[in-house]
């Protein structure tokens, strides 16, 4: 848990650092500019008005007699320093009293010279500046260029209190962050301890433990998965233990009856002709009862684990059902139940594993017989469409109650009928359709009767 804290917080906190950086240096250069901009546009205004003065008012003298003699009249409304420079680039005036010695004229001068506003910023004897320079016209004639030369010592002190008024609410706005999601990242990992207590002890066995839902969330959602899991192990463990005390129970009275005339036919007393011919009549009618459930428990074993390969051909389903009415027709007979058998006769062929569809059917048949009582009918039918065959089993027993019917087909689940068997038939047909691509629905009514519906697809490839 403590690394996942840890790994939450810090993805928290690069997230708002990488923020907070970008979001400061935007706030600082917009500052910046924004100090900068109104300098550039207070000496730009001024650097205009001297120079307009001087096209209208002095330039009818030329530039040098008018640094003689009019030196301060056109721009003494202006703090900052100024520079004349004439139309080769040189400066031949400076307010500040200092001469350069010959030297390539700075950009902004050019810029001037060409009919531009120049603009330079750098470092004058140590000290940084903004400089704008504006050209000087005599009859629409540049004859050299107007320099005004700014300190930015001071807006540049302005612009770093501002900044590190910045940095220190970054700073402030970090360390809450941090707090904060150190708190965000408790409110997901104290749920998901709890939830993990609750999966370690249903993992060791406890499946009585459950997690509290405290949100209606993804954490609220796998709690209830988790419950709902416990829940459904249980249930199993319930019905398992059920199926093996059901099994076991069925197994032992042929187990009983075959060992009991076993030993009645070991003694001498009882080797009458009819005597042994009922005993031997019964221990293999009970063998072969033994046979078929050990069978049913053997295919039940190999669905399971997944072992079970259909083995696909050519079936011709009208000898099929036939086959099926005629191997039930004995027992429809002897419990007195109406059985009745329908398909038509022109049935296409269908590529399936015959011996796993004939399974099927006898096994719901038998179903069906064991809740029909006498007087009763079952039908089983085919229908033939485009796409599927869907064959039918309907009979008129007790039916099978609302709150069964979605669990019938489950593993192990034994129904509260005494003619209820070991739970595994119904889930066999159901592994053995869904092989085949099919689909096994079961409606039912109390007192009205329970119909099967086996839906399979025509088109089935051979590899399953």
């Amino acid at each position: 848990m403590k690394g996942i804290r840890g790994r939450l917080t810090a993805s928290f906190m690069i997230v708002i650092l990488i923020s907070v950086v970008i979001l400061e240096m935007m706030l600082i250069y917009t500052v910046r500019e924004n100090y900068y901009d109104s300098l550039r546009g207070n000496l730009t205004n001024q650097i205009k008005i001297s120079a307009d003065m001087y096209s209208k008012y002095y330039s009818d003298t030329s530039l040098e007699d008018n640094i003689l003699y009019n030196v301060d009249a056109f721009w003494n409304q202006s703090n900052a320093r100024v520079e004349i420079v004439d139309s080769e680039g040189m400066i031949i005036m400076d307010s500040s009293g200092a001469f350069p010695g010959p030297e390539e004229p700075a950009g902004d001068i050019k810029d001037a010279l060409n009919d531009k506003t120049g603009e330079w910023i750098g470092k004058i004897s140590g000290q940084k500046v903004m400089a704008i320079a504006y050209p000087l016209k005599s009859n629409e004639q540049i004859v050299g260029a107007l320099r005004l030369i700014a300190s930015t010592e001071e807006i540049d002190r302005d612009i770093q209190r501002t900044t590190n008024i910045f940095i220190l609410i970054g700073i402030f706005v970090v360390l809450f962050v941090g707090l904060l999601s150190i708190f965000l990242a408790n409110t997901i990992l104290v749920p998901l301890k709890e939830v993990t207590t609750a999966a370690q002890g249903m993992a060791a066995g406890n499946y009585q433990v459950r997690c509290k839902k405290k949100r209606d969330d993804e954490l609220g959602k796998l709690s209830d998965t988790l419950n709902h899991m416990a829940d459904e192990i249980i249930n199993r463990e319930r019905m398992k233990n059920e199926f093996i005390s059901s099994v076991s129970h069925e197994l032992r009275t042929p187990l009983t009856s075959i060992m009991g005339w076993a030993i009645t036919l070991q003694n001498e007393n009882f080797r009458q002709e009819e005597t042994l011919n009922d005993g031997l009549g019964i221990i293999a009618k009970e063998s072969e009862r033994l046979t078929g459930m050990v069978e049913e428990l053997l295919d039940f074993s190999k669905f399971v684990s997944g072992r079970i390969k259909l083995d696909y051909e050519n079936v011709n389903l009208a000898v099929l059902m036939a086959d099926i009415g005629k191997q039930v027709r004995l027992r429809s007979l002897g419990e007195n139940i109406n059985f009745t058998v329908d398909y038509p006769d022109n049935l296409s062929e269908f590529i399936t594993d015959a011996n796993r569809l004939k399974q099927v059917f006898l096994n719901i048949l038998d179903n069906a017989f064991n809740f029909t009582g006498a007087g009763g009918a079952v039908h089983f039918q085919v229908k033939e469409n485009e796409r599927e065959f869907v064959f039918t089993i309907t009979d008129t027993g007790c039916g099978i109650p609302a709150d069964e019917l979605p669990v019938v087909k489950e593993k192990f689940y034994k129904g509260k009928s005494s003619r209820s068997k070991n739970g595994i038939g119904l889930s066999i047909c159901e592994e053995i359709v869904t092989l085949m691509k099919g689909r096994m629905e079961i409606h039912s009514e109390v007192n009205v009767g329970t119909t099967v519906t086996v839906v399979l697809p025509k088109e089935v490839s051979a590899d399953g």
